[in-house]
């Protein structure tokens, strides 16, 4: 018996960027499949107008089974998190392998007619990012090969299979490498949150028990960019309808370090913390930043939202969360 048709497969619904993009879609009048190994309950925002389904979809059966009648797919589901999970859950980001291949193995035989797969910065050459003062990282960039262990090689597999699906069996894959996508309704405690969610939860929490002193993985001057979820979403949807299937960053060119991020949070919260740095924690690349010339000359795509405005908006929910689990 076949899956009733839809308009868009979101694998991975129930996870940050995933619960923006479900809630988009529908705003656009689209009929969405929410699909997320978690339970429902357990989902980042479950959409009522949605079909929210549990299921693995590292399961080819699974796969099978939701990608069928689906006219377009986003394909978001991994298992993945914070620097902190990634550098110590390198096989559990590697079993991600699973699911990506899956999910093309259905898209094919589903007569899927869009693909899109969310890849990461992780796949970027790791001696092109040894300097906090980094030259932003081009396309090109990736190859020679040697990305993030663990989870940058997925991603990096992963794109490989996006284009040879497209070059064998004809399926319309597109490809976007995200670059450290912060907002509400995410991750922000627990070992999986990134560095924006982190930074709002320490000064909150700061803020909220009169503890002004906060610890900071590394020495700080580590440098990205954040891209706030909005320009992700949107952006997203641009290439997934795009005519190009050559992978293409997806991500902001503002480039700050971690104590300019703290900086930005602690002056909209209105406070000035004691610094504690934790130089043996996990903290990833030296320096990591989005070139965007390629997405700008294809798409004439820009990020609208500014970093100081994007952490304004994340801390407000952040506080509000942090405030509830303090009581």
């Amino acid at each position: 018996m076949s899956a009733r048709p839809v308009d868009v497969l979101v694998a991975g619904g129930g996870g940050f960027i995933g619960g923006h993009l479900v809630g988009d879609l529908l705003s656009q009048g689209l009929s969405v499949r929410s699909v997320d190994v978690k339970p429902v309950s357990e989902w980042y925002q479950a959409h009522e107008a949605a079909e929210n389904v549990q299921a693995d979809l590292s399961l080819l059966d699974d796969a099978l089974a939701q990608t069928d009648g689906a006219r377009e797919v986003y394909m978001l589901a991994a298992d993945m998190g914070g620097m902190g999970f990634i550098e110590n859950n390198k096989a559990l980001c590697m079993l991600t392998v699973l699911t990506s291949t899956h999910m093309l193995q259905a898209a094919q035989k589903a007569g899927v007619e869009r693909y899109f797969y969310s890849s990461s910065a992780c796949v970027y050459a790791a001696d092109k990012q040894t300097d906090t003062h980094i030259t932003a990282l081009k396309e090109a960039d990736a190859y020679p090969a040697m990305p993030e262990d663990g989870y940058g090689w997925e991603k990096l597999f992963t794109e490989r299979m996006c284009r040879h699906f497209l070059e064998d069996f004809g399926l319309e894959t597109r490809v976007a490498r995200y670059h450290n996508v912060y907002g509400p309704h995410g991750t922000w405690t627990g070992g999986r949150e990134k560095a924006p969610a982190a930074v709002c939860r320490k000064i909150a929490t700061a803020v909220i028990t009169g503890n002004h002193d906060i610890d900071i993985w590394g020495d700080g001057e580590q440098t990205r960019s954040f891209m706030y979820i909005d320009d992700c979403v949107r952006g997203s949807q641009m290439i997934l309808r795009g005519d190009s299937p050559v992978p293409v960053n997806l991500g902001s060119d503002e480039l700050v370090s971690i104590n300019q991020l703290y900086s930005i949070v602690e002056e909209i919260a209105g406070i000035k913390c004691t610094r504690n740095y934790q130089l043996d924690a996990p903290q990833g690349v030296r320096g990591r930043n989005s070139d965007n010339t390629q997405i700008l000359e294809t798409y004439g795509w820009a990020p609208s939202t500014s970093l100081a405005d994007g952490m304004a908006k994340t801390y407000a929910w952040v506080y509000d969360e942090v405030k509830r689990s303090l009581g």
